[in-house]
Parts: C-alpha cells; structure tokens; sequence
C-alpha cells in the first residue's frame, strides 16, 4: 500500500484499518480499528519465523499478546523455548512467563499460546528477574521495508523495549521481528519517526520474509521526558525503574512535572497531583492530621492511610515497599493487630503525591487499601 500525502502516523493507522475490514482481509476479533489487526493467513505468515536463524538459536523470547502473534507463540512453545508475554497494559509488572503443565499435550500447548493460556499458564516476573531476551516478536498496524514501524497508538510496544533496556533484558543487536498481512507493508515517511520508535529487523507476512537491513539506532532506554504523570500512576513497574534510575542519578523529569521537585535537598520524589478520593468506610476513623488543609466539610491531612495488610506481614515490608517507591514517609504508625497502618507527611500535597505513586500497592499477594486520612470539622 501507499500512503497518502502528508499523512500522520494517525492517518496510516486508519488507512490500514477501512483497507483491511472493507477488503475482508481481517480476522477475529473485529472491527480491526484501534487493535494490532488479526488478519486472515495470520498463522501462515508466523510459520515464517521457523526459517530464521536467529528464531532457531533464541532460547528466550518475548512475544506481544496480541491474537495475530498467537501462531509464534505456539512455536516457541513447541521448541521449548522460554516464551515471555508482556503484561497487558503493564498493570502488574513487565513479563509473564508462560509455564506448561508437566507433560503438556499439542492441545495445551495451542491453549497456553491463547491469550487465556497466558493468563492461565504464567507466572509473573519481577524488577530484579534475570531475564535475558534473545528475541522481540512485536504487533504492527504498518511498518516499512526500511523497518519504520507504527503501533496501534497507544506506546506500549516502544516502552517495553526501553524498560527492557533499562533492566538490561535486551542488548542492542537482540533482533526484533513483526508479523503482518502484505497490505501493511508500506512506505512510512521518516519525518514521522520519533527518538522513542522501536524499529524491527524482520517483517514476516504470508508472502514473504523482509530482512530491514535497519541501522536507526533502536530506543537505548526511558525517555521520561515523554512519560506522563498519568502514565506513572497507571504502571507501578514504571514507578520502581524511575526510582532505580533516580538513584543513579539520571535526570527522571517526567512531561508534565516541574523541575524543581527533582532537585537535590527535595525531600519526596515529585509526584503526580490529583483530586483527593472521596471519603471510604476506612476514612471515616483516621486519625490526626498534621499541616491540615480547609476543605468543604473537612480537613484533608497530611497522614495516608494503609489498610487490608496481610495478617502476617511485618513492618520491615512495609517499610521496604515504601523505599522502593521512592514514598517513604516523616513518621509510620503500625497498627498490625487491625491490619493497618497510617503514613505520616510533611503537609497535605506532599501525602497527596504520595497516594497516587502508592496506588495499587501489594504486599505478598494481597493488594492493600490506600486512601488519604480524613478528619471531620469538630462538631
């Protein structure tokens, strides 16, 4: 295909998409618009990868999860290759790795391919795993011959890459290969490719192996200039890596942060603001509040509250998640035998930025309550 003139990454997107669904060229699950499109000769085109030299020497892979990927998945599978699927949406971590039953049969292994295999047969791996890709297999909406490549628009493609790189899970020469209909190779300008594009080596289709021969330099790590504030509190991963990089002193301002929150003699790492959540079952006995703000009907505190902590949890762990996310307060209050406890800040915004880093927060296997400490006016 060709694209129009002037086109954005936006336009080649919808271009793919009408041309895929108005030619019958598309799979399930459709409509194919703002997905990594299935299409029809989806499992020819991953039967590709076998003729590959660097697929037969890779005993680890990290292919994406999406449904047209789903053939390469069953392959690595079968070779017995470590097979690593990023996390949806990053939401609990980087990568699953995907584990068989002892003794898995062809149908299990065709299952554990599956998006429900990968749900039902992985195993999550941490921050500190020891993860060593040998092989990327990523989604494309289009990519071009020279290896420019275009996502489904939302970047998370692009940013496992550079977390990868940042966990030292890739090194620059590991080989990244695509998979897509004939249709979606084409000519992408190279003025729409950004520092942060992940360029493949490979293109597999139905039709055809393409060797890119590409020598853009592919991302060497986070941009966190073009991570935003929003994003950090979506992805507590992303959390743990900023807070690694901080410490060895890389500049981690995000987007749509001020500077001066980064600066050294800052107390609290710079954190996303938000509207205080409204009032919980949990909020309505909290204790002090130090610094307090005036609010319509109450006083917002600067004391965050924990809850739902596991029965045998200490505070050393608490104490230690806290570090790693760069949130640790003034003053901790354990409250063990009631399964909670109270963190204690500077003043208001500062328990404010904190909230939203501390969102999702685990301790074992339990996710913990976290809300902000409330006190009602006297009465």
């Amino acid at each position: 295909m060709e694209p129009r003139a002037g086109v954005s990454k936006q336009d080649i997107r919808e271009q793919i998409w009408d041309h895929m669904e108005s030619q019958n060229l598309a799979d399930f699950p459709r409509p194919v618009h703002h997905r990594i499109p299935n299409f029809k000769g989806s499992y020819l085109a991953c039967q590709n990868i076998k003729d590959l030299e660097v697929f037969a020497r890779a005993q680890e892979v990290k292919v994406d999860p999406d449904k047209p990927l789903e053939g390469v998945r069953l392959l690595a599978l079968q070779s017995r290759k470590t097979l690593l699927v990023p996390t949806p949406r990053l939401r609990t971590g980087l990568f699953n790795k995907i584990t068989p039953p002892p003794g898995a049969t062809k149908d299990t292994l065709r299952k554990c391919a599956t998006s429900q295999g990968v749900r039902s047969y992985s195993v999550p791996m941490g921050l500190d795993s020891t993860a060593l890709v040998d092989l990327v297999v990523v989604g494309s909406v289009a990519v071009s011959e020279k290896g420019w490549r275009i996502g489904k628009g939302e970047g998370y493609a692009d940013l496992e890459y550079a977390m990868m790189v940042s966990m030292g899970a890739v090194r620059k020469e590991t080989p990244v290969v695509t998979i897509v209909h004939d249709c979606q190779v084409m000519d992408i300008p190279d003025t729409l490719l950004e520092d942060h594009d992940l360029t493949v080596d490979y293109i597999l289709t139905p039709t055809r192996v393409i060797a890119t021969g590409c020598e853009r330099p592919k991302p060497t790590g986070i941009i966190w200039s073009k991570i935003s504030c929003e994003m950090m509190e979506k992805i507590p991963i992303l959390r743990r890596l900023r807070e690694r990089e901080k410490r060895a002193g890389k500049d981690v301002t995000l987007q749509d942060e001020p500077r001066h929150l980064l600066e050294p003699g800052s107390h609290q790492r710079a954190l996303p603001r938000r509207p205080p959540d409204g009032p919980g079952p949990e909020a309505s006995a909290m204790g002090t509040a130090r610094g307090s703000l005036q609010g319509e009907g109450a006083l917002l505190t600067a004391d965050v509250y924990v809850g739902n902590l596991p029965r045998d949890a200490r505070v050393s762990d608490l104490k230690k998640e806290l570090r790693e996310l760069g949130v640790a307060p003034l003053r901790l209050t354990w409250q063990g035998p009631q399964r909670r406890a109270f963190l204690h800040y500077q003043d208001p915004a500062t328990a404010q930025q904190a909230l939203s880093c501390l969102q999702a927060l685990r301790l074992g296997t339990d996710t913990l309550r976290v809300a902000l400490a409330r006190q009602q006016r006297d009465k």
